[in-house]
């Protein structure tokens, strides 16, 4: 039976977040960096990218226990992608998620190396892990610094800003989005696939999910922007359009970004009734990422 969004957020946040805090707590670090780390990672977030990695498992009847180690990885990945997304030489963006960024409660240096930190110790947490054999070892920290390095969200971060104050044709949108944004979501897919141990053919068919559901996020995201209300989403609103960033609502205009996101839903449905997973609580939050108001 399907639970409700808010059941799932409620029940599941608490199990990713003891993982993310149990194994910073336990590090050696400077106060005020240790500080500017954790307050990045507890500044409200909802942890989708783990949820959509132990909901896959789930549904595919694997063992949840082993997700939590490359769940959290992940999520400090995306943590430190946040907050250098926000310095002054990315976005340079003053608010997230409702609260000042990282950079301006403490300094650039200290964000810098906050995030530097995050993403060099997500490596050691799933190396360290002892859920895992070293052959889930070696493919878990192998496809975590291809999504998040230089062939995928890197790259997407780079493209994206080479596309300022440029008018870049859908497919060239795509790519941007698919690195950026996407390739971590089709990770924690494929992760949480890998880890129920399916068949190949069935993770063929929710990478292809993933890579859908990478674009639905950010299609959504860039509709928020134009129409979305800066006290839920915690960040100004139009701040694409100031930065002269290509989006969806830019390309295709706002009716035309939402029927195209419709489309990609529609796919993505398809994905699930494939592998059976269309009526699992990822069915559930797959229409969430595509209708959030935040």
């Amino acid at each position: 039976m399907q639970r409700s969004i808010d059941d799932i957020l409620k029940s599941e946040q608490d199990h990713i977040n003891n993982s993310l805090l149990n194994y910073i707590h336990q590090l050696e670090v400077p106060d005020r960096l240790k500080e500017s780390v954790l307050y990045s990672i507890e500044a409200g977030g909802k942890r989708l990218r783990p949820l959509l990695m132990k909901l896959t498992c789930e549904g595919l009847g694997g063992e949840v226990d082993k997700v939590y180690p490359a769940a959290a990885a992940l999520e400090m990945i995306h943590t430190y992608s946040l907050i250098h997304d926000d310095l002054p030489a990315m976005d340079d963006d003053m608010y997230r998620r409702g609260k000042l960024t990282n950079h301006k409660k403490y300094d650039e240096a200290t964000a810098i190396l906050a995030g530097d930190g995050l993403l060099t110790n997500s490596f050691h947490l799933v190396s360290t892990a002892t859920t895992y054999t070293d052959t889930q070892k070696v493919k878990l920290i192998s496809a975590l610094s291809k999504a998040s390095g230089l062939e995928g969200m890197v790259a997407g971060q780079y493209l994206d800003m080479e596309a300022e104050n440029k008018l870049v044709s859908i497919v060239d949108l795509e790519r941007i989005h698919h690195l950026k944004t996407g390739r971590l979501i089709s990770f924690a897919i494929e992760i949480g696939a890998y880890l129920a141990d399916v068949s190949e053919k069935k993770r063929a068919v929710l990478k292809r999910f993933g890579d859908c559901l990478g674009l639905i996020f950010q299609i959504q995201d860039d509709i928020l922007d134009v129409e979305g209300d800066q006290e839920l989403i915690g960040k100004r609103v139009g701040s694409d359009a100031d930065n002269d960033k290509s989006t969806y609502p830019g390309l295709l205009g706002i009716d035309g970004a939402k029927q195209y996101k419709a489309t990609l839903m529609a796919e993505a449905a398809e994905c699930l009734v494939e592998t059976g997973l269309e009526n699992t609580d990822l069915a559930v939050i797959s229409t969430y990422l595509s209708e959030r108001d935040q």
